[in-house]
């Protein structure tokens, strides 16, 4: 089995991880907006990172999609994965995972959040553990614990997906199972 030589300090934060949350336009999408005539909007998923965050939600660690966009493609996809923290048309991503972190009553230490931008930047420094995806905005990247070797939209999620899942020491019995949870 190949793995990712995490750095020890990474590991540490991810072994504690009990809630993640996750930005969505380019950290679960490569960030570009599609419009339709309509004005209905479109987005594409990796399918890497739903499966990903079903295996985390498998795993037992809670998975919540935080969004400051009104994007109901967003919420069919979290209501697909049976994501059941979806938080749509968010001002205040910090708020809304310290929010939800109450309601799970867990400390903010064991909450990590992927983002990729300005938006993003105050949950990343409010987090136990802080992703970004390789693409991520410049001006973020002091403030994270880890960027991933993807880019959003193109598997990031997955890798932080698989960093918890190495960390808790959850991936022998994923690979011993052998098939789609």
């Amino acid at each position: 089995m190949t793995t990712i030589n995490y750095p020890a300090d990474v590991l540490a934060r991810a072994a504690k991880i009990k809630l993640i949350g996750f930005d969505v336009d380019g950290t679960l999408t490569d960030g570009r907006l599609l419009y339709a005539s309509n004005d209905a909007d479109a987005k594409a998923f990796y399918v890497q990172d739903g499966m990903g965050i079903t295996l985390l939600r498998h795993a037992g660690i809670e998975t919540a999609l935080v969004t400051a966009r009104n994007s109901p493609v967003a919420a069919a996809r979290g209501k697909e994965l049976k994501i059941a923290h979806v938080h749509i048309g968010e001002r205040s991503k910090l708020a809304c995972m310290q929010r939800v972190a109450a309601e799970m009553g867990i400390g903010m230490d064991e909450v990590a959040f992927m983002g990729d931008d300005l938006p993003d930047l105050a949950t990343l420094r409010g987090v136990g553990l802080a992703i970004a995806p390789a693409d991520a905005h410049h001006w973020v990247l002091p403030a994270v614990h880890w960027v991933t070797p993807r880019y959003g939209g193109n598997g990031a999620a997955r890798d932080a997906c698989d960093l918890l899942l190495q960390a808790q020491g959850k991936v022998e019995a994923i690979l011993a199972h052998g098939e789609h949870p």
